[in-house]
């Protein structure tokens, strides 16, 4: 099995995933931005489990999977709430930790 082409999508997928997390301040780009970390990083685990011929890598990338979907609901969830209560998504404008 050929890994460098899957390896090599997957370095690019992370790659565009920390620029999207370091540069963009809007809340929904930076789940996407994380979406693609994960993606990134569940790629690798398929490859390397198809290429030692072991199917528990497949399973824990289903679980991964489950759980990116619960996460994504949750962010998206909190994301809406805080457009409604303060009108904007941008993070750097976001001061809700501050006393």
């Amino acid at each position: 099995m050929y890994v460098a082409a899957p390896l090599l999508l997957s370095a690019f997928m992370f790659s565009c995933g920390v620029y999207g997390v370091l540069a963009r301040r809007h809340g929904v780009m930076l789940l996407m931005a994380v979406e693609l970390l994960i993606t990134s990083a569940n790629l690798n685990l398929i490859v390397f489990s198809q290429l030692l011929k072991n199917s528990l890598g497949n399973i824990i990338a289903l679980f991964i999977i489950a759980v990116t979907a619960a996460e994504v609901g949750i962010g998206i969830a909190i994301v809406m709430l805080l457009y409604r209560q303060r009108s904007t998504v941008a993070v750097d404008e976001l001061h809700l930790m501050k006393w």
